[in-house]
């Protein structure tokens, strides 16, 4: 049990022992009453005040275990920070970033690793998609949890910075349905009403050719959302502190994911020519990358090894064991990532090294405290914004540095992603979050 959970205990214990101090001092004044009445000889108020003495003992020990039962939720309930985790997001943005800084032409050079590691940056969306299974669990693993305060939690603190990213967008999105004759907005030209507003309602993800509408990131919002909405029901169904049952739900979860990815290589429902394809018009492999039922095992993966951390199976003194062979696991595909069909990667091959990431952090080895360190906590608590607004900042500013060096527009396009996270997380993002929240915590 770590030092923080410890405390978290230790105050109620005091509380209770000054509870049972001042509970003995009324006990000696009854017994001092009870002696004085039988020295007078008033045999009813002898009676009366051993009644007085017996309830007062009920009634102390009935409080002690109120107070006792209740400091212990408290203690389940009320948790540490894992800060870690928080700086491990902006890691995983970065990597996103690194993705879209090839795909956007931006930075296309580099040695071949590199190369290959900013090549498979959208497994930057998969860490996610564990992380938030993990941390919900974490969060909000109890028996009183309210659905409806959980999704009004939720929507304050994801809709704020998401509505901006739509309106920043919105005019790159309006220029393009009407002036530029590409594949990619095709589905949208035809259905603009149906895309706005399944955007706008976070359903897009549900419609194939449609999933990257407006804002293409936003696609990920729409499939968290449906994490959201099946949550407060899945936790209830998923209460088990057992080793066995939670091991095999994280693998099981993570065979649905692989064979989801070995069915389409296997069956090619696009076409065996096109498995590698980097086509976003292709409708299973749409399916496959934006559906958010195929997505939910890399969430579930999340929320089982979310309870083996709460269950206190797995010693501390794996978590670099966990985080060594995570990074190993990505470092060999990073290494490999031409030879594998993509659809493999990207549809939630990596969960189990991702959870066992994530668990390794959190179980807060020596090594990796750095994490911690407050400006890089910042920088993962703005990395939602950054994730949003990152593809839309770079884009403008490589487009208005022309005149600068490429590597200096490369790093202002990177710098003013960063900085733009930050000021929607200060200004919009956690303003919103504390407006539309519900009043009293969930």
């Amino acid at each position: 049990m770590r030092d923080d959970t410890r405390s978290a205990i230790a105050f109620p214990a005091i509380g209770t022992r000054f509870f049972w101090s001042g509970m003995g001092n009324l006990n000696r004044r009854l017994t001092a009453w009870c002696c004085f009445c039988a020295d007078s000889g008033d045999s009813k108020e002898v009676d009366l005040a051993i009644e007085a003495c017996g309830t007062v003992q009920a009634s102390a020990e009935i409080e002690v275990a109120a107070a006792t039962e209740k400091s212990l939720v408290t203690s389940r309930l009320i948790r540490p920070r894992l800060d870690g985790l928080t700086t491990l997001r902006f890691l995983a943005a970065f990597h996103v970033i690194l993705f879209h800084l090839k795909v956007q032409g931006i930075l296309t050079g580099g040695p071949w690793w590199y190369q290959n590691f900013a090549g498979i940056g959208y497994i930057g969306v998969n860490f996610f998609f564990v992380l938030s299974g993990f941390i919900l669990v974490y969060t909000y693993s109890s028996d009183d949890l309210d659905p409806k305060r959980f999704w009004t939690a939720r929507f304050a603190r994801i809709y704020p910075a998401y509505v901006l990213s739509l309106a920043l967008t919105l005019p790159g999105f309006l220029f393009a349905l009407q002036h530029l004759n590409l594949p990619f907005y095709v589905w949208s030209q035809q259905h603009f009403t149906l895309a706005a507003f399944s955007t706008l309602m976070l359903l897009q993800a549900w419609v194939p050719q449609g999933a990257l509408s407006w804002n293409p990131v936003c696609w990920s919002l729409s499939v968290e959302a449906f994490f959201y909405s099946l949550f407060p029901f899945i936790l209830r169904r998923t209460k088990t502190s057992l080793l066995r049952k939670l091991l095999l739900g994280i693998a099981f979860f993570s065979l649905i994911s692989l064979v989801t990815s070995v069915a389409y290589v296997v069956f090619h429902p696009d076409g065996a020519a096109r498995i590698n394809s980097s086509e976003v018009t292709l409708y299973w492999k749409n399916v496959l990358s934006f559906n958010p039922i195929v997505r939910l095992p890399e969430f579930m993966v999340g929320m089982f090894s979310g309870r083996l951390f709460l269950s206190g199976r797995v010693k501390d003194q794996l978590g670099s064991i966990f985080i060594l062979c995570g990074a190993a696991i990505i470092a060999t595909l990073t290494a490999i990532a031409t030879r594998i069909p993509n659809p493999l990667i990207s549809a939630g091959f990596l969960s189990p090294a991702f959870a066992a990431i994530i668990l390794g952090v959190a179980l807060q080895p020596r090594w990796v405290r750095i994490l911690a360190f407050k400006p890089c906590v910042l920088l993962g608590e703005a990395s939602y914004s950054l994730y949003l607004l990152h593809s839309f900042v770079m884009e403008h500013a490589f487009d208005a540095t022309q005149r600068l060096p490429h590597g200096i527009r490369v790093m202002v396009c990177v710098v003013g992603a960063v900085g733009a996270s930050l000021i929607c997380y200060l200004l919009i993002e956690e303003p919103g979050r504390r407006f539309l929240r519900p009043k009293t915590g969930v």
